[in-house]
């Protein structure tokens, strides 16, 4: 091929693939630059898309799994917040009882504390009655079913079960208003009536705080599992913006000279025409 032809100009080629090279280098910047990301879809890296559409995946799991358990804690402390407010009246009661058991009152006496042991009773009732949390009441559940909690994005499950309060703790002093000297004393033995409805309460209020404080620390852990998983997902995914920013601008300024050469590549052929000049 003739160095000096007008129907084949190589430097205007060469330079012609230079400059198509900058420009696309210059758009894959401006791309990472106007996202944020290194890797925006399978196009720039299919096999790092694919590990970051798999974690994406992972996150949103576990971040529902974490919203699931705030409602789940949020039973929790309703159901602790009766169990509080019976184990407080119990006391009040058996305060009352005590008064019931003495041989010394009179029956007008009586007639009045069994009048405000019956009122307890109804607060009892009622703050167990009450304990609903989204339509949901787990300290009033006569058949003390297994309540079934997801934990991650994995599936797993945390169980504990549901009490029946109205039977294993109202039901034990409900028929209070009808006790004489006999049953009152006998309701304040630890196996009695006041005695055993005072230890359920106790118990489920322990039963019920472990089951808050593991929801609370799956919460807490799912958190931790979401940040790593962001942390990860990013060194992935994400552009050195301070890097894309200084490549930007190499590259506009290559993007320039390269179309300067183009253009005195362009005008080489106009050379030939002196040698055609009389």
């Amino acid at each position: 091929m003739p160095l000096n032809s007008v129907n084949t100009n190589v430097g205007a080629m060469v330079a012609l693939q230079s400059l198509n090279r900058t420009s696309d280098e210059l758009a894959a910047t401006q791309k990472r630059i106007s996202t944020g990301y290194r890797v925006a879809d399978a196009r720039d890296d299919g096999a790092a898309f694919a590990v970051a559409e798999r974690i994406r995946g992972d996150m949103a799991a576990t971040n529902s799994a974490n919203q699931q358990l705030g409602g789940v804690k949020g039973l929790l402390d309703v159901t602790q917040t009766a169990l509080q407010n019976v184990s407080t009246t119990l006391n009040k009661l058996k305060e009352i009882v005590v008064k019931l058991a003495d041989g010394t009152i009179t029956d007008e006496q009586r007639t009045q504390y069994q009048a405000q042991a019956k009122q307890l009773t109804n607060n009892i009732r009622t703050f167990i009655e009450d304990a609903s949390y989204n339509g949901l009441n787990i300290l009033d559940d006569a058949s003390a079913t297994a309540v079934k909690v997801i934990t991650n994005g994995s599936g797993k499950y945390y169980s504990f079960s549901s009490y029946s309060a109205l039977t294993q703790i109202y039901d034990q002093v409900s028929t209070v208003d009808g006790w004489d000297q006999a049953s009152a004393s006998a309701a304040l033995t630890a196996a009695g009536a006041v005695g055993t409805a005072i230890t359920r309460t106790l118990t489920q209020l322990n039963n019920f705080g472990s089951y808050a404080n593991y929801v609370d620390s799956q919460i807490t852990y799912n958190k931790a599992i979401l940040d790593a998983q962001e942390s990860g997902l990013g060194a992935l995914i994400d552009a050195d913006m301070a890097k894309e920013s200084a490549r930007l601008q190499a590259l506009q300024i290559r993007q320039q000279l390269g179309t300067q050469a183009l253009g005195i590549a362009n005008q080489a052929p106009q050379s030939l025409l002196s040698l055609f000049r009389s």
